[in-house]
């Protein structure tokens, strides 16, 4: 965007008056995750139109939240609550007026107010950093974490899963670490949902972990006994 908000949120503070910004959003039937990559093709005219506007306006920020009930195209769903905030990194109108694009996920955002669909999804945001940053994190977590991803990630591949990388270089900050482990496995919009909602880091290792303790005892045995 070219300006920034000033986003104050205090949790603790019933009678602060919390100010949000006005972002496009686009519902999904997945879940975007800070530091992943989202291809789209929009060609429901009201995300045509979207796209004219974050043109006209000089942005390319929008919102992701997922549908929680109901379908992508059409409208008249029911939307999460707890999203990720979106910029565009690539973009190309085509010869029929939709648009192929690809955005990345950049941080955790709240949903304090959903606007009129007018004429597309809009709402009343606020970022949601994770609470108690100052916490220690036991580096032997992270660790195991990303042993589990790495190896439920190739088990899955070993079944004809497409799109993961098993070996892939991941970041040295644990904050992005532990969102890269979990776009490398497979798990489900619900599973990356629980995640993204988890209030801080320690507790989305340890969900993540147990997250990936259920896939890597289902993959196997679905690769021993069959489907």
């Amino acid at each position: 965007m070219t300006q920034e908000p000033a986003w104050e949120s205090s949790p603790d503070s019933s009678d602060q008056v919390v100010e949000g910004l006005e972002l496009p959003m686009f519902p999904l039937g997945s879940v975007l995750l800070p530091g992943m990559g989202l291809p789209l093709h929009l060609f429901e005219p009201r995300y045509r139109v979207m796209m004219h506007d974050l043109e006209q306006s000089n942005s390319q920020e929008f919102g992701v939240v997922l549908i929680e009930r109901g379908s992508e195209v059409g409208g008249g769903d029911t939307r999460g609550q707890v999203g990720c905030r979106a910029v565009i990194a690539q973009a190309e109108e085509q010869a029929d007026g939709s648009w192929v694009l690809i955005a990345v996920g950049t941080e955790r955002i709240r949903v304090l107010a959903w606007l009129p669909d007018d004429p597309y999804p809009r709402a009343s945001v606020v970022a949601w950093p994770d609470d108690r940053t100052d916490q220690q994190l036991d580096q032997a977590l992270i660790e195991g974490a990303e042993r589990l991803a790495r190896r439920v990630a190739a088990l899955a591949v070993e079944m004809g899963a497409q799109g993961l990388l098993a070996d892939s270089q991941l970041s040295a900050d644990p904050s992005s670490r532990v969102y890269e482990l979990a776009t490398m496995a497979p798990l489900g919009a619900l599973d990356r949902s629980r995640l993204l909602c988890a209030p801080d880091l320690p507790t989305r290792f340890e969900l993540l972990i147990e997250m990936l303790e259920e896939q890597e005892l289902l993959l196997q045995g679905r690769l021993t006994f069959g489907d």
